[in-house]
């Protein structure tokens, strides 16, 4: 039996939406379910565009984060964690 997971993209500046970063995102993710037990529904194929990763609250993510809050999927596929949230600085503020 296959295991649920969502997808998850984001693009965010306008250049990496021209060059169709976000459809290649997805495109390479597409592949990731079936050799590795996952389904993905057409509907949890999560897209952000024009968001930095600086900016937690966006759209697609919060149904993502509401999927996996409701422990409906096993897996968020995503190309990069950088696709998730901004890369975090080594270390602790004190």
């Amino acid at each position: 039996m296959n295991k649920p997971a969502a997808i998850y993209a984001r693009v965010s500046s306008d250049r990496q939406k021209e060059n169709h970063t976000i459809a290649s995102q997805t495109a390479a993710l597409d592949r990731i379910p079936q050799k590795n037990g996952y389904s993905v529904p057409p509907e949890w194929v999560f897209q952000d565009e024009g968001y930095s990763g600086a900016i937690p609250v966006r759209r697609e993510l919060e149904s993502l984060r509401d999927l996996a809050a409701e422990g409906q999927i096993a897996a968020v596929l995503v190309c990069s964690p950088d696709r998730l949230s901004e890369s975090t600085p080594s270390g602790f503020a004190e």
